[in-house]
């Protein structure tokens, strides 16, 4: 497959295609699907070479599903992206703000824009997706009703963006992760690794586990634990940490950790973006 296709989750306009443009540039075919699912089906069926998932939120948290995709399938991370998530009022041409009554989109949108809308006394209703409310509101306009989504959103489907920047919290974004099916080239920039390991059930394990990247003095950006599916009360660590699987140092520490672990999985090396998140 030489062209490039990325999948996303949503409709057209929708924050994970902004992702992917601002990733790949828009010399780029983009596939939206209905799941997240659907993205890692569409990669297994050579629908698509690449996918972009939201992983975590600064405000929201950590996107679970795309981690357990992530370890039921067997694809690499190969980069990642910090979008700023900037939330805006949408509505057909000719309506105006003393029209609006209702607004739609998706409740983490409404949501983050909770404190705007009380002010202006609008009804918050939700929708399945943000682009998809701007796709529903240009193909079949209700009076007195707007949306909220990405600018990119109101280009798509043709609807006046009435104010920018909605959001209560400006610093508010998403990280995403790129995955294909390779391990991403060796880059010149600071990279970062992403794993999953569970421990073994003994006191210290997990002391134990961490201490090989503190004896090699590696710096973690993140350390989560979740349940593993289909096993109750068993728990996945997902770790981010500074530099690449390859590097001299990092070979050393994951050796120990899978001496010591019940259970690794590397998920990938990567260029980092900026703006991400600080050490743990």
């Amino acid at each position: 497959m030489s062209e490039k296709i990325v999948a996303f989750q949503g409709e057209h306009g929708a924050y994970s295609e902004q992702a992917i443009f601002t990733y790949f540039g828009k010399d780029v075919t983009t596939l939206p699907c209905a799941s997240f699912r659907e993205i890692f089906e569409a990669m297994q069926q050579s629908k698509a070479n690449y996918g972009m998932l939201p992983v975590e939120n600064a405000l929201a948290g950590t996107v679970a599903q795309t981690y357990e995709l992530l370890m039921e399938y067997d694809f690499r991370v190969q980069g990642e992206v910090i979008l700023p998530i900037h939330h805006n009022l949408l509505v057909p041409i000719g309506t105006t703000l003393d029209d609006i009554q209702q607004v739609k989109s998706h409740p983490q949108a409404l949501a983050q824009c909770e404190f705007y809308l009380r002010r202006r006394g609008w009804q918050a209703i939700a929708s399945y997706d943000t682009a998809g409310s701007a796709k529903l509101l240009a193909n079949d306009p209700e009076p007195h009703t707007a949306s909220i989504a990405s600018a990119l959103a109101g280009e798509y489907y043709n609807l006046t963006l009435l104010e920018r920047n909605i959001e209560d919290h400006q610093d508010n974004s998403t990280r995403f992760f790129v995955i294909g099916y390779d391990d991403a080239p060796r880059s010149e920039t600071q990279s970062k690794t992403s794993l999953a390991f569970a421990v073994r059930h003994r006191p210290s394990a997990l002391y134990i586990c961490l201490g090989a990247f503190a004896k090699h003095n590696i710096n973690l950006t993140k350390l989560e634990s979740r349940t593993m599916p289909r096993s109750p009360w068993q728990y996945l660590f997902y770790l981010d940490f500074e530099g690449h699987w390859q590097d001299e140092h990092i070979e050393a520490a994951l050796v120990e950790l899978l001496r010591q672990a019940a259970f690794v999985k590397m998920l990938g090396s990567y260029p980092a973006a900026q703006g991400g998140p600080n050490s743990v």
